[in-house]
């Protein structure tokens, strides 16, 4: 009985703390559920507003009933999508109605007393859209037997590096720009052709700041190439199919634009929007294939991704190629982008290519070759590799690759040295435009290069006797065509944009702020200021051409160059 009561007293003395544990108990639960509803909450808000960015971003059905609610953001984000405007579009124009919140860093924070304005970058049209307005820029005229264009003013423009910010604009043409002097962009810059965020600049001491829009004004000249027609093979609505000549470019780089088979089916066919399938070299002919459409363009993209596409060139080779079907599987390195050099290494992608000999004349081969992979110059390198180089091949034929022209991969040179010997056998025949160079690269060696044509020929002072064109032949000697890059985008990405002979990465403009009347020249071009004899022959066309291409459920091929034929005979 003691023992009870002491146990009841025990507890009704702790009966008042049990209570205020039971109290704080209980709130702890309130306070925990609380906090874990309220962090549920969010989360599910955070998960139906990214659920709502991505429908807005992918769903291409009918809207929603226009009675049902839908939230601000919603809306914001999918007109932003359906417009193809950036959400910071959407907030640029609110800033300019003077409604929501300014953006942070340029054009959102206060300026200070004197310091430049900078407006957001612009946002980039995805693909190539040319249109009439770009295909109207010049024409073309034939002569010679050459396709050529008359000059023209362009504007190149680019978005300032980041190598380049804090340095000012005189620094950046000193050290980067080289094709021309520093007399020339200050004399550009005082007539106002050099502009910055579309603000004349006369001053090239400003400093460039990051997101600067540059802009370069340039009397623009291009090579010329063979003037055979482009023939359309095939044309169903799904695909176009053009037999490529040698020496024309597929699409603009370097210093081509019109005289591209991009811009020449624009300007003689109206042809636009066309979908690039697959690439061919400059000065290599064939079959060419083009998409329609983006959906067929994605098709024939998994065909080749697949492995379903079948390919087949024909060339003529220096020597006795060998009898039989004979199969190269040397891996192949790119040892350099801005001329796409590659070279057999171990360390090289894997390749193979099949080869057949066709015919032989006592002195070259004609031979079948059926590439099983797609590496950069992949033909070009295989028979070098196998002492059997293409004919006119200004890369892989060069005797700088020493005595072998690098049979068996034997150099004796490292890439480096590699690269300067091949520079400097072109520079000597007067042909570094035959390498396939981008501007980066063409810079440190064209002034060299313009000197010794001006050295070797006269000046004018005046358009030639057809009152068409700036470049006149004055005698036999061959300076041969510029220099571009047939290489795909990852190559290009280089190139140097305010150039005056440059075509690369930068942003095209459309809208040239000078026009050229046919036949006139510019006093401060230095391209006005040279003669350059007409390219030959042997510096339009190496003879390898894509004879065929053939899928699942088509096949396009054309003729055998007349090179390639048993009856040729080369002219000497």
């Amino acid at each position: 009985m003691h023992v009870n009561v002491s146990a009841r007293g025990l507890l009704s003395l702790f009966s008042p703390l049990t209570n205020v544990i039971s109290r704080v108990g209980q709130v702890t639960s309130f306070y925990n559920f609380n906090t874990f509803q309220s962090r549920h909450f969010k989360s599910l808000r955070h998960q139906r507003s990214a659920s709502t960015m991505e429908a807005a971003a992918t769903d291409t059905r009918t809207p929603p009933d226009v009675n049902t609610p839908v939230s601000e953001e919603e809306t914001a984000t999918k007109d932003a999508t359906e417009t193809g405007k950036r959400k910071s579009d959407e907030l640029d124009e609110k800033e300019k109605s003077g409604r929501g919140k300014r953006r942070r860093g340029a054009g959102g924070k206060k300026q200070r007393p004197g310091e430049r304005y900078i407006p957001p970058p612009q946002r980039r049209n995805p693909g190539v859209g040319f249109n009439q307005e770009h295909f109207d820029e010049t024409s073309y005229y034939f002569e010679g037997g050459l396709r050529k264009v008359h000059p023209y003013y362009f504007d190149f423009k680019t978005y300032c590096k980041g190598r380049w910010v804090g340095k000012s604009l005189l620094d950046v043409f000193r050290s980067e720009f080289r094709a021309e002097s520093v007399e020339y962009y200050e004399r550009a810059a005082k007539e106002g052709r050099i502009r910055l965020n579309e603000t004349p600049v006369e001053d090239l001491s400003v400093v460039l700041r990051n997101n600067d829009l540059m802009k370069n004004t340039v009397h623009r000249h291009e090579p010329p190439v063979v003037g055979r027609p482009l023939k359309v093979l095939v044309d169903d609505g799904e695909v176009l199919v053009v037999d490529k000549p040698a020496s024309i470019p597929v699409h603009p780089c370097g210093r081509f634009r019109h005289n591209t088979v991009i811009f020449i089916l624009g300007k003689e066919r109206g042809v636009s929007e066309l979908h690039t399938v697959h690439r061919l070299d400059r000065l290599t002919s064939g079959v060419l294939l083009f998409a329609r459409t983006l959906e067929i363009s994605k098709k024939l993209d998994q065909l080749v991704r697949d492995r379903q596409l079948e390919k087949e060139y024909v060339c003529r080779v220096d020597g006795e190629f060998p009898e039989g079907e004979l199969i190269c599987e040397e891996p192949i390195l790119v040892v350099s982008c801005k001329i796409g050099l590659c070279r057999v290494d171990p360390k090289g992608k894997d390749c193979r290519t099949v080869f057949q000999r066709l015919s032989f004349n006592g002195k070259t081969s004609v031979v079948r070759c059926l590439p099983l992979t797609g590496r950069t110059h992949q033909i070009r390198v295989h028979l070098q590799y196998l002492g059997f180089p293409i004919i006119n091949d200004p890369i892989y034929g060069a005797s700088a690759w020493g005595p072998h022209r690098g049979k068996g991969g034997h150099i004796g040179k490292s890439d480096d040295e590699l690269l300067q010997a091949l520079v400097e056998e072109h520079r000597s025949q007067e042909s570094l435009n035959l390498l396939d160079m981008t501007d980066d690269c063409i810079g440190v060696t064209q002034e060299a290069e313009k000197k010794k044509i001006s050295d070797n020929t006269d000046r004018t002072d005046g358009p030639d006797e057809s009152g068409r064109s700036c470049q006149t032949q004055v005698d036999k000697k061959s300076d041969s065509t510029e220099t571009e890059n047939t290489k795909n985008t990852s190559v290009r990405e280089s190139q140097s944009p305010l150039s005056t002979n440059s075509n690369g990465n930068q942003t095209e403009a459309a809208d040239s702020a000078l026009k050229t009347p046919q036949g006139s020249r510019d006093h401060l071009c230095s391209e006005c200021k040279l003669v350059r004899p007409d390219p030959t022959e042997k510096e339009l066309v190496m003879y390898l051409h894509a004879l065929r291409y053939k899928g699942p459920d088509f096949e396009y091929s054309t003729s055998l160059p007349d090179w390639a034929k048993d009856d040729w005979v080369e002219a000497e």
